[in-house]
């Protein structure tokens, strides 16, 4: 089985995706750390992220920069969404998220394709969004438990500017599979998000 969760930036998507892996006892993929790795090995190189050259040599990133606690950073955040907008990047990263996808037994994997692109075929499929002010005040606590004290409005104006890359892009641009089921996590705290998305999980699994 193939469970497909998409979703913006700090929807909660990634929390939710650990969870139905464990679970389920599933392998899960959090797709958006490779591009995150991508960004972060072209800013390694000195190179330009808007540059696809600069973007596709950073697909060959080292194993181990995926344990690079500076992946988690906004700012690498931030290159992993300049450099994902290149098309042969995407192409560069879709083996390695399609090769996990259709491994035996299942998996999960998040990102913001998956259930459009990398496992169109998925049996569950799940887009978790929540409003902008929710995904900041989130982003915003998280970052401040880290030692950064970045303001709230200037994390809402991040989060602005990596929806409009993210929806607006040319190739496998952010949008909801006709066959996913929207899940919005706006009101709900973890455990309640984790509960919501399992229930839902539930009712879209194919009759065994």
């Amino acid at each position: 089985m193939i469970i497909a969760v998409d979703g913006p930036t700090a929807s909660g998507k990634g929390t939710i995706a650990k969870a139905l892996a464990a679970h389920y006892g599933l392998p899960h993929l959090d797709t958006g750390l490779l591009y995150r790795a991508v960004g972060r090995q072209v800013f390694l190189d000195g190179g330009d992220p808007d540059d696809p050259a600069d973007a596709l040599a950073a697909t060959s990133f080292p194993e181990s920069l995926l344990a690079d606690p500076h992946l988690r950073s906004e700012e690498t955040g931030g290159l992993a969404s300049r450099v994902s907008i290149h098309p042969v990047v995407r192409q560069a990263l879709f083996e390695r998220q399609r090769s996990f996808a259709t491994q035996a037994g299942g998996a999960v994997l998040d990102g913001r394709d998956i259930g459009t692109v990398i496992a169109p075929e998925a049996e569950v499929k799940l887009f978790v969004t929540a409003s902008v002010e929710a995904r900041a005040e989130r982003r915003w606590k998280e970052m401040r438990g880290n030692g950064s004290d970045v303001p709230l409005d200037e994390i809402v104006a991040q989060l602005h500017r990596r929806d409009a890359r993210d929806t607006g892009r040319k190739d496998a641009p952010l949008i909801v599979a006709p066959d996913a089921l929207v899940l919005d996590t706006s009101a709900l705290d973890r455990e309640q998000a984790v509960t919501a998305a399992i229930e839902a999980v539930e009712g879209m699994m194919p009759a065994r």
